[in-house]
């Protein structure tokens, strides 16, 4: 008995002309579907079948990641060998730090950075050469601080890639080493982010200003994408905004303290009647109540449910100013670093529980050891909770010929040890998340 062929599909007689929009169509509707499968998984496989589709997003990814450096590195192979930017000394000593922790050879290393095996053997035999035209370069101290101080700057910004200048200067200044963002800057030669709205502007033209913890809160709700985006190559060109495509996180935040004082998910969109019920639960288990809201225009904060409910808590709601800059600035801010110190940084889960615990590990982090521009450098707990700063304890003073009585240091701290003392960086993470630094320096014996 022969097998039956199986019958030809006739393809349309103008497919060549759209060829490459249905190659995108394509792609873009498997995306759809495999992200609308892995949450009908979540919700209906065993445990191990979990861990099996965890794996499978993490190989998804790593491939994905590595078509990016392909797609990259195909520009720069096109350029002519004599043609290509050279790499600065301290990138040529970066290279040969990361071919030992890979256990490169000299090919491998060559071939990931677009080099010649010979050109790496030099590097490694001109390792130890000196002087400011040395080949291969640490960074070079700034205002007569030493190397290492330099390095451990250098080495923080590599740790965590996310913090700015003001961030590292903060954050060096609470484990006891006191630098100015602009020689932070110096030495990291990037630029500072844009410092925060001190007040907030509502619609009223009334200026709501928090004089101390628990007086003005801001509520906002914004949508997480499980994946990288939401777009999608057919109309209305974007994927359905609800799980298993994303989460909806509403977030509210103490004006006075900057404190992240919730941080809840939703499915979908959620209701006025849900969030009052969400705020109602808030505030009898954390025994805080605001006396102003500032929220956005959106319907779901100006319906009949959500003014009952601040009338019953005697709570008066402000709304931000359409087209005013800064109005609900505070809460927008916060939510930038949210996405951009934890959900870009991590594959967000599509289990609520597994995604709440990670929004709850980065509220701790957050409230506890980040330290805020707009605070000058203290911590959104330290202010709230009204306790003894960190970047107020004595410091660590590594300029061994530093007069550090005299005017000019500009500190009114005193000096913990003796001018010139070398120290070691250590870096923790919370609950051992990589995109969660904790800092500490310690005096080198």
């Amino acid at each position: 008995m022969t097998a039956q062929k199986p019958p030809k599909i006739p393809l349309p007689k103008s497919w060549p002309a759209h060829g490459k929009s249905g190659v995108l169509h394509v792609i873009s509707l498997a995306h759809f579907s495999v992200t609308h499968a892995r949450g009908w998984a979540v919700r209906n496989s065993s445990a191990s079948a979990q861990a099996t589709l965890a794996n499978d997003r993490l190989l998804q990814e790593v491939a994905l990641l590595r078509e990016e450096l392909r797609i990259k590195d195909s520009r720069m192979s096109a350029i002519e060998v004599h043609r290509r930017p050279r790499y600065s000394p301290v990138n040529r000593l970066a290279i040969l730090e990361l071919r030992a922790a890979r256990g490169w050879s000299l090919k491998q290393t060559a071939e990931a950075f677009l080099l010649a095996p010979a050109t790496i053997a030099s590097w490694s035999q001109r390792v130890d050469e000196d002087g400011p035209k040395a080949l291969l370069q640490l960074q070079e101290p700034v205002n007569r601080y030493p190397d290492f101080v330099r390095h451990v700057v250098q080495r923080l910004k590599t740790l965590c890639p996310a913090m700015g200048k003001v961030r590292i200067a903060n954050t060096l200044t609470r484990a006891g080493l006191h630098l100015s963002a602009t020689t932070v800057g110096r030495m990291l030669k990037e630029s500072s982010p844009a410092p925060e709205c001190p007040v907030a502007v509502v619609s009223n033209n009334c200026v709501v200003t928090a004089r101390a913890p628990n007086e003005v809160w801001h509520i906002d709700l914004t949508a997480v994408p499980v994946t990288s985006g939401f777009w999608a190559s057919w109309s209305p060109f974007a994927l359905p905004q609800s799980w298993p495509y994303c989460w909806w996180v509403i977030v509210a935040v103490d004006h006075f303290s900057r404190r992240l004082m919730m941080l809840q998910v939703f499915a979908t969109k959620p209701t006025s009647e849900t969030v009052c019920t969400v705020l109602t639960t808030i505030f009898r288990g954390t025994r805080c109540q605001p006396k102003y809201v500032i929220c956005d225009q959106d319907p779901l904060f100006k319906g009949k449910s959500f003014k009952s409910w601040s009338e019953r808590f005697a709570i008066a709601i402000r709304y931000g100013a359409i087209g005013k800059h800064g109005s609900i600035a505070v809460v927008e801010r916060a939510i930038r670093t949210i996405k951009n110190e934890c959900t870009r940084r991590i594959l967000v889960s599509l289990r609520r529980t597994c995604f709440l615990r990670e929004l709850m590990l980065f509220q701790d982090w957050y409230n506890e050891h980040r330290p805020h521009m707009a605070l000058a450098g203290r911590t959104p707990n330290e202010v709230f909770f009204g306790r003894h700063a960190a970047i107020k304890r004595p410091w660590l003073e590594p300029r061994r010929h530093c007069h550090v009585k005299s005017r000019c240091t500009g500190r009114q701290t005193p000096v913990r040890g003796q001018p010139g003392d070398r120290f070691r960086l250590e870096v923790d993470y919370h609950e051992g998340r990589p995109y969660l630094p904790v800092v500490s320096l310690r005096r080198a014996a």
